[in-house]
């Protein structure tokens, strides 16, 4: 596959509203929360509509040929991924040294994402499973002197869950520690057999208002708590990540409301304030794509230290 590229978690932002007219912010929350029981089958539909779409024609518009109807029948059933890229990398996604996968596809169009090389699952290079395991066993002694394990990220990993499944499963048979980096919109394709053998779950939380997350991803916010309501009452290891960008996420009421939605979770262990850096653009560019962040500048010191502040007021132990 050739040297890994650092693509990192998924990302994007749009400005946040300033406005002191309409709703309030809990009853923004509240809303969501009410939502989050109802959303399971709009991402289901999302997801089979997508692979209906990629099973009609390919990236050129060309008809599907029957090596790719087997390649996407393989990657249903978790025989195959559709993988962007790997890093082995320390720090980053999760505890120790992470071997990290970068799986194709993702139904958000985050403006501030890094990855949009990763947006469409059959631009990935079809990977078989066993090769994937082949790399961790390389690594085994890696992950023991160091508490590491496997990360799959992407791109959105639930866009192949049977693949998450069949691969966190056997990397318990290993003593292989798994980790889930997600944006929580996909949380119904994952299977309780999946989540049995994920021991921790980096969580996107990318805005707290609804309304504010639509603008940001294109859509809605409701799956993301739905995700996080389940891993709560599974008791699963969350980290949760916030994207700080300037005039678009950093808002003092949308932080205060993905305080309080986290808050919620007792089973959130740290929430990480990510700072926003401009090292995506040029992927952008490579792809004709506009920008719509061009000219922003990450946060200072005083920005992340107010908005770490207001994760910490709400007792969250925030980096």
């Amino acid at each position: 596959m050739g040297a890994a590229v650092n693509v990192g978690p998924h990302r994007l932002g749009v400005p946040v509203k300033r406005t002191s007219d309409g709703p309030s912010r809990a009853d923004a929350v509240s809303r969501a929360v009410r939502a989050a029981s109802v959303a399971r089958a709009s991402t289901t539909a999302d997801l089979h509509q997508l692979d209906l779409a990629h099973t009609a024609t390919r990236a050129t518009g060309a008809p599907a040929t029957k090596k790719h109807h087997e390649n996407l029948a393989a990657i249903r059933d978790g025989r195959v991924a559709s993988v962007h890229s790997w890093e082995l990398v320390t720090a980053v996604d999760g505890p120790g040294t992470r071997l990290t996968y970068f799986l194709s596809g993702c139904l958000l169009r985050c403006q501030y994402c890094h990855n949009p090389d990763t947006w469409k699952k059959h631009d990935g290079v079809i990977t078989p499973i066993e090769d994937v395991l082949t790399r961790i066993r390389r690594y085994l002694g890696v992950f023991a002197a160091t508490g590491g394990g496997l990360t799959l990220s992407g791109g959105e990993p639930l866009m192949q869950p049977a693949f998450v499944a069949r691969v966190f499963a056997e990397c318990h048979e290993l003593g292989v520690h798994t980790t889930l980096d997600t944006s929580g919109y996909l949380g119904t394709s994952a299977s309780d057999e999946l989540l049995d053998h994920t021991d921790l779950v980096l969580l996107d939380v990318k805005s707290g208002l609804p309304d504010t997350y639509r603008e940001v991803t294109g859509r809605e916010l409701a799956p993301t708590i739905a995700f996080g309501d389940r891993l709560s009452a599974r008791g699963t290891n969350v980290w949760v990540r916030f994207v700080l960008v300037p005039g678009l996420t950093d808002a003092i009421d949308n932080v205060d409301a993905v305080a309080e939605i986290v808050a919620r979770w007792p089973n959130v262990s740290r929430v990480e304030v990510l700072p926003f850096h401009q090292m995506g653009e040029d992927k952008w560019n490579r792809l004709a794509i506009p920008y719509p962040l061009h000219g922003v500048q990450p946060p200072d010191a005083a920005l992340q230290e107010r908005v770490r502040g207001q994760f910490r007021a709400h007792g969250l132990m925030t980096f």
